[in-house]
């Protein structure tokens, strides 16, 4: 699968190849601070797949957590478009920063344990208090 996208100024753009690791809605309360409120749909995908195309991000990570992740978001307009979490080989790209976000399809629900009530999880689709398998 190959996805592109970028800021909401147009000025960083992206590229990103391979097989999605994950496609899902987080609920947790630091995507909830990021999204404006809403779960956060996100596609992870492989690292070594992924380029920027025009002009570079700002990184911002919290000082005070343990395992902190780094997000990346344009200077010019604040549009928030990646996630990369320590030890973990993939980049999380923000749906709503594609060109194309009908290419989303989300597999789960996570962090449902931080749902709000005006959140909404599909019926039938896997929802998870925390990650699968924990």
């Amino acid at each position: 699968m190959k996805l592109e996208g970028g800021c909401y100024c147009g000025k960083v753009r992206y590229q990103a190849e391979g097989e999605p690791m994950m496609a899902a809605q987080c609920h947790c309360r630091e995507c909830q601070y990021i999204s404006g409120g809403a779960p956060n749909m996100f596609v992870a995908m492989p690292v070594d797949g992924f380029k920027y195309t025009a002009s570079q991000p700002k990184q911002f990570s919290r000082s005070d957590l343990e395992r902190a992740v780094t997000r990346e978001f344009c200077p010019e307009c604040g549009t928030h478009l990646v996630t990369k979490v320590p030890g973990l080989p993939a980049v999380v790209l923000k749906v709503g920063t594609f060109d194309d976000p009908s290419l989303f399809n989300p597999q789960m629900a996570i962090y449902t344990i931080d749902k709000q009530a005006f959140h909404q999880v599909p019926d039938g689709m896997p929802a998870f208090e925390r990650l699968p398998g924990r």
